[in-house]
């Protein structure tokens, strides 16, 4: 007598997957596709922690140059938003699963969440410039590994690249004086470049 086997239900039946699909662009192997989705995928959550960052700052910037840093940050808030679609639809396209949910973030985020709350706004903009150098150097980095792979994918992140170390500049022209020194010179840390061009501040006002 054969044993009763179990009634499958929809219940039991996947109905999800993270995994890379049987499918990448033509041209590259599904090994190849699903690498270069992985590190778009890193890509993704950097610029998914930067607009928010973006945002954040433009809540709780204060002080005398609160209106001009304010809308300044919020086209830079729309423009990574519209990389972040970018590179999802890029990771689709490749087989992988594009997600900035918070489970999936945590496991490629390699650094902390921003530093400061509400704060003068040239204390946020030296903090944002090391978010800013974070978020360029790993583009960068992005761009060879992927250009050894995927130049369509390259490209794409090339022009990202290009328009962050715009905003980037902007950043820096608040920090910076007439001989090209930068009121955050030396930190390593957001808060301690906050720290710093607080401090400098502090001191142009009593001289």
């Amino acid at each position: 007598m054969h044993a009763e086997r179990p009634t499958i239900t929809t219940a039991d039946r996947p109905v999800t997957s993270d995994r890379q699909a049987s499918f990448t662009v033509p041209g590259l192997s599904i090994e190849q596709g699903a690498r270069v989705a992985d590190c778009l995928q890193e890509r993704l959550v950097a610029l998914s922690d930067l607009s928010q960052t973006l945002k954040h700052i433009h809540w709780n910037v204060v002080g005398p140059h609160f209106i001009a840093v304010h809308e300044m940050l919020d086209p830079q808030y729309h423009a990574a938003t519209a990389m972040i679609d970018e590179l999802a639809e890029r990771i689709a396209t490749l087989g992988g699963v594009p997600s900035t949910l918070p489970r999936r973030s945590d496991d490629v985020r390699e650094w902390n969440d921003y530093s400061l709350d509400r704060a003068d706004s040239l204390a946020h903009l030296g903090a944002l410039d090391m978010v800013f150098v974070g978020v360029v150097t790993g583009h960068r980095d992005a761009v060879d590994l992927v250009g050894e792979i995927d130049l369509i994918s390259q490209d794409l992140l090339v022009g990202q690249t290009r328009q962050l170390e715009r905003f980037h500049w902007f950043v820096r022209s608040h920090l910076a004086d007439w001989a090209g020194g930068m009121a955050n010179a030396g930190s390593t840390t957001e808060l301690g470049a906050a720290r710093s061009v607080a401090a400098k501040s502090r001191r142009q006002r009593k001289a």
